[in-house]
């Protein structure tokens, strides 16, 4: 035989093999079950502690309960900081903000955003094959450089930053352009209809899901709402009877149940992990159109756990218990190192990373602890208090607390009183209201010593320290 008959044989031989192959369904080489789990996570913006019915609210939330009867609720769940771009910075990558230098919430046309430098989940995910997409709030610079497709996203559609930075302002409307719409790069809608962003965001969230069933996904939904001004779509305008912020949160609830539905509809239920949680607690100011975080103390802006310790519950039917229940210290900054773990690979090893795997908590494995001894309340650049074990340590700062309760979409009105120092237990003083620093001197002295090791590393502007291992943020 020849050697032109040779290769034109090899030639067949080959492509009848990518023909077969081609027509087998990629799930007869790797199934939903054997391969990566998919990654759903749904971030809601100043969703408080009480705000739905796993952790105590009035309001019914029937799909977020399921998902609580299904999953794990997390009783001791923190996000970074108790403000947006921060809180952001700190989930997609597992570092404390400070640690970025990425601070309180970036403004519209800002000259900052999350060092490109960095690296996100999305990005960790993506070089393992995902497929990613975030639908909802940015919020880490609205620059090209810093937009999420910039950041291991492969789609985007959401607002740059929150909805508030926009001409109809209550207080600060000459500060903001028109709120831009994005598609990806590109902005599609200024004002857009704030009613719609919730539907908008969901449908988008359930198409991706359909469309890429047979490979792993990492998908991003962080909400909007609540965070003011509140708006809902027709279908839950009233449907509460408990006003606007309950309409709000039952058409969260909703989005819940659809993205779920989802899943379960493409046969993904099962290697899914699902995470739902807040960036911080609520807005205190805006009265009855803000959250609930009682029994914790105050609110979004603050370092007491009403600012940040937030809702947490995550689902993966087969792995993480249904019906459980984890009082152990954890945080958002642990996504990142868990879901690496997770998609076979690692968080990365050229730099501090914060966050720790906390699998064995969400397994309910016996005998398992939080893999932090301490946690760090910081307020922009300030130390105001660490907690390790139940114990909770307050430095001399002032807060922001409220006076009086806004109304209507506007804001009311903050007093700022210092409090000189306190030690509380949390597990017995859940509310932080009895101080019981001189009965208890070994331990203000053992959370002294951790608060300086953080003043080491990441710096205090209450004690004038610079953190030896904090890095840049992204700059133009």
């Amino acid at each position: 035989m020849s050697l032109k008959k040779i290769l034109r044989l090899l030639f067949v031989v080959t492509l009848l093999g990518a023909i077969v192959t081609g027509c087998r369904s990629p799930r007869s080489v790797e199934t939903a079950s054997t391969r990566p789990p998919n990654v759903v996570i749904i971030f809601c913006d100043d969703l408080a502690y009480a705000d739905i019915a796993p952790f105590g609210s009035a309001t019914p939330t029937p799909n977020l309960s399921r998902f609580a009867r299904e999953g794990m609720r997390f009783t001791d769940f923190y996000a970074a900081q108790a403000v947006c771009s921060a809180s952001r910075a700190a989930l997609l990558t597992g570092c404390y903000p400070n640690r970025l230098g990425i601070q309180g919430a970036l403004p519209p046309r800002a000259k900052t955003g999350l060092n490109l430098g960095e690296l996100t989940l999305a990005e960790i995910l993506k070089a393992r094959g995902y497929a990613t997409a975030i639908y909802g709030k940015w919020h880490l610079g609205d620059a090209p450089p810093f937009l999420p497709t910039r950041q291991g996203f492969d789609e985007w559609f959401g607002l740059p930053y929150s909805n508030d930075m926009w001409p109809f302002h209550p207080t600060a409307s000459t500060n903001y352009p028109p709120l831009p719409l994005y598609e990806n790069e590109k902005v599609i809608e200024l004002m857009p209809d704030q009613r719609q962003l919730t539907t908008q965001y969901t449908e988008r969230a359930v198409k991706f899901i359909e469309r890429n069933q047979e490979k792993p996904f990492f998908l991003y939904v962080p909400h909007t709402m609540p965070h003011v001004p509140l708006y809902v779509s027709a279908k839950f305008n009233g449907a509460s009877g408990r006003g606007l912020y309950a309409d709000v949160i039952q058409e969260i609830d909703w989005s819940v149940g659809e993205i779920l539905g989802a899943l379960k509809r493409n046969g993904l239920d099962d290697n899914t992990l699902v995470v739902f949680t807040s960036d911080n607690g609520p807005w205190l100011l805006y009265g009855s159109h803000a959250g609930d975080a009682r029994p914790l103390r105050e609110g979004k802006a603050t370092t007491f756990d009403g600012g940040v310790r937030v809702p947490c519950l995550m689902r993966w039917p087969g792995k993480i218990p249904a019906g459980s229940v984890c009082r152990e210290l954890t945080m958002t900054m642990d996504l990142l190192p868990t879901i690496a773990k997770l998609a076979g690979t690692n968080a990365p090893a050229d730099r501090i990373i914060d966050g720790r795997d906390i699998w064995p908590l969400m397994t309910a494995q016996p005998g398992a602890k939080t893999p932090h001894e301490a946690y760090y309340y910081y307020w922009a650049q300030g130390l105001e208090a660490v907690r390790s074990g139940p114990w909770k340590l307050h430095f001399a700062h002032d807060y922001a607390h409220l006076t009086m309760p806004g109304g209507g979409g506007l804001p009311g009105k903050y007093t700022r009183p210092k409090i000189s120092g306190a030690l509380y237990n949390l597990k017995q003083d859940i509310s932080e209201q009895h101080d019981v620093a001189a009965q208890h001197p070994d331990v203000v002295a053992r959370l002294q010593v951790l608060a300086e090791q953080a003043r080491a590393d990441l710096g205090d502007s209450l004690t004038k320290r610079k953190g030896a291992n904090v890095r840049a943020a992204g700059k133009l």
